[in-house]
């Protein structure tokens, strides 16, 4: 068990809200979260309560609402202290769109090239540069060597940069496998933050996901408290096994064993990084 108490403060810097009663899923959505899978903002605000979480990152989701980022606004509409959100938008988005975005309390735009692909991401730069005005930040999920393709396009853009669920490695890959010593690499830029999450995403074990570990500490090493945020990923989409929240902090206690990194990680880094107010 963790030994961090519950009065400890924690920012959770990746999680979902889905409220189909208020706002339908896109009829050509790719996957409508089943009702289990389902979280309110409501649900969502008793969740972090139960485990001292202060603060959250709101991403909005491609599976229900794919641009439709009508739920997302809504709730940072009715939570503008304790939420920050992540939008998913066009390509083409223009200076104005994004300007909108962040004066709704939007800080980011997510480029999931996970699910649409590498391809679907190549021609991005002016995207990458109106964030990098506006200092919004590109949130990038990528898996396996995805990264490579993107690389060089992330790091010319001069863009901050936010890595999704520890970059998804491949565990029999090795640490040294090109797409994670990409990501290790950006940590020189000093404009790029690492969420360690997600873990069952890239595990081919069960809870406590001992094969990626040595991910987990690489992440450490090279990025250091000061740029990587926690997430729990709730309400756990498409899991492929049961996943519930208390463990997960659990699960970080044994990836970063000592309590001060811990709480650089859970309060000082996504407070300082994403404007988070007590």
């Amino acid at each position: 068990m963790t030994d961090t108490p519950t009065t400890e403060p924690r920012i959770d810097c990746h999680v979902h809200v889905f409220d189909p009663a208020r706002f339908p899923y896109a009829a050509d959505t790719w996957y409508a979260p089943s009702p289990a899978e389902t979280g309110t903002p409501d649900q969502l605000g008793h969740v972090l309560d139960a485990h001292g979480v202060r603060h959250a990152l709101l991403v909005g989701p491609n599976s229900g609402y794919g641009l439709d980022n009508r739920c997302l606004l809504d709730t940072l509409a009715r939570h503008p202290t304790r939420y920050k959100g992540v939008a998913v938008v066009r390509n083409d988005a223009s200076r104005a769109e994004l300007q909108d975005l962040q004066a709704a309390g939007v800080v980011g735009a997510a480029f999931n090239v996970a699910l649409l692909g590498v391809d679907h991401y190549l021609g991005t730069m002016p995207l990458l540069e109106r964030l990098r005005e506006l200092d919004l930040w590109a949130q990038v999920q990528v898996e396996g060597d995805q990264l490579c393709a993107l690389a060089p396009m992330l790091c010319d853009s001069g863009a901050r940069l936010l890595f999704d669920h520890g970059g998804r490695p491949r565990p029999a890959g090795g640490v040294g496998q090109a797409g994670f010593d990409a990501l290790l690499g950006f940590a020189d830029t000093g404009r790029a933050v690492v969420k360690l999450s997600g873990w069952a995403k890239a595990s081919q074990q069960p809870f406590p996901h001992a094969d990626v570990l040595p991910y987990a500490r690489a992440l450490l090493q090279a990025y250091t408290p000061q740029s990587l945020v926690w997430a729990s990923d709730w309400p756990f989409l498409r899991a492929p096994a049961r996943i519930d929240y208390g463990p997960l902090l659990d699960l970080l206690a044994q990836q970063v064993p000592d309590a001060a990194a811990r709480r650089t990680i859970l309060w000082d880094t996504p407070r300082r990084l994403f404007g988070f107010r007590d």
